[in-house]
């Protein structure tokens, strides 16, 4: 089997190239810089499969050429799918497999980091300190301890940040339809109450139809004042343009995203020197209580092994026909 390896970064190129020597008799992996999109696609002609992130274009249009080209296997390195029209896929008979569970520590420890940095202005802090200036004016947090943390979503993700909030001595909420019976801490609660008695929330559910701009007017109307909101999952969940009313109505202690709705040019792309198409993602920064990072939440060195690996497992499971049915999207 031959994968093309689209958006391969530096430490993408150094997790695979860690994994496959050991798959090398039967699996052979090239990797290209750009991503897949419609002008990229056609560059997949002589290869079995490909192997995509989540800022990838897995359309119908694109998945068209691949299929032509003699594609039959959509690897994601990812857990997320919302990126690929799955009736396309099964239309042109491709099987697409994911990464559901690299490390779900990776992005609780990341989305608990936003909050606690958001909340006690770690990023002001460190840039005034940097001018030496000390003065402690505008740094005021609050104790999480005590506190009440709604967790939206319970899946591995949610789970580890529901763990990492209890033992902060927190209250732990959750929302989620289909409730992990091993958080035997957790009390689940319906969306509205969740909103309306969390200190801190944080998402850690699918973007799906029903989930669309979950946190939109709202819903913001519905959370306490002073509440803390943070993203790691993705950023259509949040109606940025209601979010940012929010913001300046000052209903938010903090707000901390490593995703947002118009991240798909920038993500993981250095565009310092570029004219941003659209204001979103400045006005997000000119708040001083709000933390914006680059899609980052799964970026340790045991995750991206873990994504290998699996991704690799998942290959070659198509290839001896024995895929774990846990990976199929």
């Amino acid at each position: 089997m031959k994968i093309l390896l689209y958006d391969a970064k530096k430490y993408d190129r150094e997790s695979f190239e860690r994994i496959t020597p050991k798959y090398e008799d039967d699996i052979h992996v090239e990797y290209m810089e750009d991503d897949l999109q419609l002008e990229t696609a056609q560059y997949a002609k002589g290869y079995d499969a490909v192997c995509a992130f989540v800022s990838s274009d897995l359309s119908k249009p694109v998945l068209e050429i691949l299929s032509n080209v003699g594609v039959k296997l959509i690897l994601l390195r990812c857990a997320g799918f919302n990126n690929v029209d799955l009736d396309s896929a099964k239309e042109f008979g491709m099987t697409v497999l994911r990464v559901p569970g690299y490390s779900p520590e990776a992005v609780a420890e990341m989305a608990i980091t936003l909050a606690m940095a958001g909340n006690r202005h770690v990023h002001k802090a460190y840039i005034r300190v940097r001018e030496n200036n000390f003065s402690l004016n505008g740094l005021t947090g609050l104790n999480l301890f005590g506190k009440t943390a709604g967790i939206v979503g319970t899946g591995k993700i949610g789970a580890a940040m529901c763990k990492i909030c209890h033992g902060f001595g927190m209250k732990v909420l959750g929302y989620d339809l289909y409730p992990n019976k091993n958080l035997d801490f957790v009390e689940y609660v319906d969306l509205d109450t969740l909103l309306q008695q969390s200190d801190l929330i944080s998402l850690h559910c699918p973007l799906t139809d029903d989930s669309y701009h979950m946190i939109n007017e709202e819903t913001i109307g519905k959370m306490k004042d002073g509440v803390i909101l943070v993203n790691t999952s993705r950023g259509a969940l949040i109606n940025t343009e209601d979010l940012i009313k929010g913001i300046r109505a000052k209903k938010f202690q903090s707000v901390g995203l490593d995703v947002y709705e118009e991240e798909t040019r920038n993500v993981f792309e250095n565009r310092e020197d570029d004219i941003m198409e659209s204001s979103i993602t400045s006005r997000l920064l000119s708040f001083p209580n709000v933390i914006v990072t680059s899609h980052q939440a799964f970026l340790t060195a045991e995750a991206l092994e873990a994504i290998s690996e699996i991704t690799m497992e998942n290959a070659k499971g198509y290839l001896t026909g024995n895929i774990d049915e846990a990976n199929r999207v």
